[in-house]
């Protein structure tokens, strides 16, 4: 079965960048919709932004311009680059994966998730 595991979180201070990663494996379909998704404590967890098999991409208006998700398929790898990043990103951001050849909308519901990494902007 699908495997994610996120990387790359931590702690930093308003204004700077963390990137984010996501290792795949066990992938059983040809064509994933794969998204980054984040929970705050106290609020319901939000897709961030997602990428479809083709590579287009969408991103909750929050984070547009600050944030680029990518993929590289040669090492089922996804991405996240969180520029600007203010106090308000901070959550868990979690990696996942719906099998999917089609869009890849920000309300995806995932079959596939990772455990989570911690991001905290003071």
């Amino acid at each position: 079965h699908v495997q994610l595991v996120e990387s790359g979180g931590g702690s930093v201070q308003a204004g700077g960048s963390l990137r984010l990663s996501c290792a795949a494996s066990g992938y059983t379909y040809s064509a994933y919709c794969m998204a980054w998704f984040r929970q705050a404590p106290g609020k319901a967890r939000e897709g961030v932004a997602t990428i479809n098999s083709d590579g287009s991409t969408v991103y909750a208006d929050s984070v547009k311009d600050r944030y680029t998700i990518s993929k590289d398929n040669a090492k089922n790898n996804l991405y996240l680059q969180m520029n600007s990043l203010k106090p308000e990103d901070t959550a868990m951001y979690y990696c996942a994966a719906q099998p999917s050849w089609g869009q890849c909308p920000l309300d995806v519901k995932p079959g596939y998730w990772g455990q989570g990494t911690q991001v905290t902007v003071s």
